[in-house]
């Protein structure tokens, strides 16, 4: 069987929703994160729900384009960039699951100094997930030309 894949299409698509993560992921850990423990106690509670609803709105549809991207990808050219690129992107997916959304739970019963730091510092590993995600991005592009 045959597999027919809009490769440059496709490539494209999946370069330009890692890159935007990339970039959201850095504003997220060098300002978003730090400015948490400027807010106030008083107001924390609710700026961490509005924070919480909005962020949503604003990663989770190129999130999900770049997992169906980056599935395609895989499956389409396979090799080892490929697969590679799709296996950070679990490690991006699974560190969300395990460690941000149980750490933003928290925050939302009120401001945590040891919360916050251990956000800021499990964050990380998506930051770089994220990173090496778009160099593989762009470098299958180069790749397939």
């Amino acid at each position: 069987m045959t597999v027919s894949c809009p490769i440059e299409w496709l490539l494209l698509l999946h370069a330009a929703t890692t890159l935007f993560m990339v970039g959201v992921i850095w504003f997220v850990q060098v300002v978003h994160y730090p400015l948490f423990s400027w807010v106030g106690e008083a107001a924390f509670p609710e700026y961490e729900r509005h924070h919480a609803r909005r962020t949503g709105w604003v990663v989770g549809p190129p999130m999900l384009v770049e997992l169906g991207t980056a599935i395609a990808t895989a499956w389409c050219l396979g090799g080892a960039l490929a697969w590679g690129g799709l296996g950070l992107l679990a490690v991006a997916w699974v560190s969300t699951g395990l460690w941000q959304v149980p750490a933003h739970r928290r925050l939302e019963r009120g401001f945590d100094a040891v919360t916050h730091r251990r956000l800021m510092k499990t964050n990380w590993v998506r930051t770089l997930a994220w990173s090496a995600r778009g160099i593989i991005a762009c470098a299958l592009i180069v790749a397939s030309r």
